[in-house]
């Protein structure tokens, strides 16, 4: 997984996890990607320093807790954006994955279950998924 800062054509900086480096240059191709903030599909990546440490270099056990924090932190607002945007669809995911890919329905971002070998299938076929760590709620 690689996390990308984007920026819509109106101005909103926002981060978004993909697979790789190729899903996230084909979905923003295809224009599959929107602002969160005002539904721009005009989105590009935004200029990002990379982190590169030397061969050995061990980051410290209170920055680990740090970055762990910040990763869960971000997990959980990936799963509020998606459950407020994307439909559920439950385990007809990939069915419905297949459906939007080959125009039987309309373009909408979905999210629900896929077995291992489902994923497999859909990606072969071409089709753009990506699996999100599904962090348990706090509130239950």
């Amino acid at each position: 997984m690689i996390v990308f800062q984007l920026n819509c054509g109106t101005g909103h900086t926002f981060d978004i996890w993909f697979r790789d480096g190729a899903t996230a240059d084909r979905q923003l191709a295809r224009k599959l990607v929107e602002c969160p903030e005002c539904g721009d599909r005009k989105v590009s990546k935004a200029l990002m320093a990379p982190r590169i440490s030397s061969k050995g270099e061990k980051v410290p056990g209170q920055n680990m807790a740090v970055l762990a924090k910040s990763m869960r932190d971000q997990l959980v607002e990936v799963r509020k954006q998606v459950e407020a945007n994307c439909d559920y669809v439950g385990d007809k995911f990939a069915e419905e994955a297949r459906k939007i890919h080959y125009g039987e329905t309309e373009a909408r971002g979905i999210f629900g279950e896929a077995s291992e070998e489902q994923h497999k299938e859909l990606s072969e076929e071409g089709i753009d998924v990506a699996r999100i760590p599904w962090l348990p709620r706090d509130d239950a």
